[in-house]
């Protein structure tokens, strides 16, 4: 039986529309039949055939891996899963016997791979997806929420890793992880939220998704004075950092409270990082990966049942066959996320 699917097939830029093998079931296994899709940035950079790309995906290969779809079928004895329900799914499919898996600290396992990265992905009409990495979506909720629970996760994990409550946080970096991050630490009840840029498009957007959030572009604004202004004397008290810049980084360890806290998602950090000030000010440090499996999913859910809203980070919906028009708009920077629908 055959499907469509998009497939790296060649090791150059771009994907190819093609017809593949519906997946055989492993034991273990559900079939999927994918609704909706969106594309990630790491979704670009295998477009793109960037160094990373060239030197981690094997060709040829489905990719992709931020979905929502349902069980069509399952192989294998599932008390918690049946035919119909409607899933979305963790991506890094771990190896349950290292011994961060077996404390259930899975996000940390050492032998991870990564659906659409390391193994056949789900941009395609049928999927096959381990039962273990399988969550089932809330149907009151919009299916294409449960789309984009993969970056909504990552957002969910930085933005929790401390205690916002009451505190001033600055996040660096308004691509769409960022944005979600501010509306997250919004809900969560910090008291200022800040978010720099240098793109006035993406800091626009960002107070489009998220009512209340302080926008700051770094090329004409002082974030010192961004802190008189709200009559902060001290510095922030949590940083998010999502940008992957080190000018930024260091921008962000300048203007921390002494005793501060950061959590460092963006990746790309190079040399130039000012840890003399790191130090005296005793800043922690908190590496971010992924998500905490499946302790976020289960946050991610409960906050969108108790109302936070980030519905207008998805700015575009196509057909799967658009799909290098979704790549061209992800690549112009001005887009938020956008989903590829796959139901016929």
């Amino acid at each position: 039986m055959k499907m469509d699917a998009l497939v790296k097939r060649y090791q150059e830029v771009g994907l190819w529309l093609e017809q593949a093998e519906v997946p055989v079931l492993k034991e273990g296994e559900a079939l999927v039949k994918i609704h909706k899709t969106a594309i990630c940035g790491t979704d670009v950079h295998i477009y793109d055939w960037n160094q990373w790309a060239q030197n981690t995906i094997k060709t040829p290969m489905i990719i992709g891996h931020e979905f929502v779809g349902e069980i069509v079928e399952i192989k294998g004895h599932s008390p918690k899963f049946k035919v119909g329900d409607l899933v979305s799914a963790e991506g890094h499919v771990t190896c349950g016997h290292c011994r961060n898996c077996l404390r259930g600290d899975k996000h940390n396992c050492a032998n991870a791979e990564g659906i659409g990265v390391n193994r056949n992905g789900i941009f395609a009409e049928y999927a096959a997806i381990p039962l273990s990495n399988l969550w089932k979506c809330d149907k009151n909720i919009p299916e294409e929420m449960y789309a984009i629970f993969d970056p909504f996760g990552n957002a969910t994990h930085t933005a929790l890793a401390f205690p916002v409550l009451g505190e001033d946080v600055l996040i660096t970096g308004a691509g769409a992880i960022g944005i979600m991050a501010a509306a997250i630490c919004k809900y969560a009840g910090a008291r200022h939220v800040v978010i720099t840029n240098r793109s006035d498009w993406r800091l626009d957007f960002a107070k489009q998704v998220v009512p209340g959030v302080i926008t700051v572009n770094t090329k004409t604004t002082n974030l010192k004075d961004v802190q008189r202004d709200l009559g902060m004397t001290e510095g922030f008290d949590v940083g998010l950092e999502m940008s992957g810049n080190v000018n930024a980084f260091n921008d962000m360890i300048a203007n921390m409270i002494n005793g501060g806290k950061i959590a460092l998602l963006g990746l790309g950090i190079e040399g130039g990082i000012e840890w003399d000030k790191f130090i005296f000010k005793g800043l922690t440090v908190q590496g971010i990966y992924g998500r905490k499996v499946f302790e976020t999913w289960h946050k991610m859910t409960t906050m969108l049942q108790g109302g936070l809203d980030i519905s207008k980070i998805i700015t575009h919906r196509l057909p799967y066959t658009e799909f290098k028009q979704g790549f061209e708009l992800m690549s112009s920077k001005k887009s938020g996320k956008i989903i590829l629908e796959w139901n016929k």
